[in-house]
């Protein structure tokens, strides 16, 4: 069972982790983690489960999510502190076993903390870091372009 403090609750956390997280999947599991860039790293790391109906009905899911949450467990003193992660359910992962589960969770987990440290997206592109105030910004001083109709300045 996961401790209190390491269950993820709120939906606009699972929404952050699940857009701006680093995504590593493997055929049963899809797992999504973001790295705490607001500087509380103090905090524990988080886990939370997404489970669909995809995956099968009612006794399916909370079975899958039994296993999942058990093997997130043993495993969340690997994640750095201040981390964010989301498991999803994908629909083989109803007929897999709990070594399977616990196997795909362990590959991706390691994968996606390698992405992150590398701070890259797997593909070589480097990852977006978002900063506390940067919501809104353009990346470099706002220019006109230099054949501009609209009379505007260059800067």
């Amino acid at each position: 069972m996961l401790p209190a403090a390491h269950r993820l609750r709120r939906s606009v956390d699972f929404e952050r982790t699940v857009r701006r997280g680093t995504r590593a999947g493997r055929p049963t599991l899809v797992v999504h983690l973001l790295a705490d860039s607001g500087g509380s790293g103090e905090n524990p790391p988080q886990v939370g489960l997404v489970v669909s109906k995809a995956v099968g009905n009612a006794v399916h899911r909370n079975r899958v999510k039994r296993r999942i949450r058990a093997s997130a467990a043993g495993r969340v003193g690997e994640l750095p502190r201040g981390t964010r992660l989301v498991v999803r359910a994908l629909p083989p992962s109803a007929t897999a076993s709990y070594a399977d589960l616990d196997a795909d969770l362990g590959a991706c987990l390691s994968r996606a903390v390698r992405k992150v440290a590398r701070g890259t997206d797997g593909a070589g592109k480097p990852l977006l870091r978002m900063t506390a105030g940067s919501v809104g910004r353009t990346r470099g001083p706002a220019t006109e372009p230099t054949n501009s109709t609209n009379g505007g300045t260059r800067a």
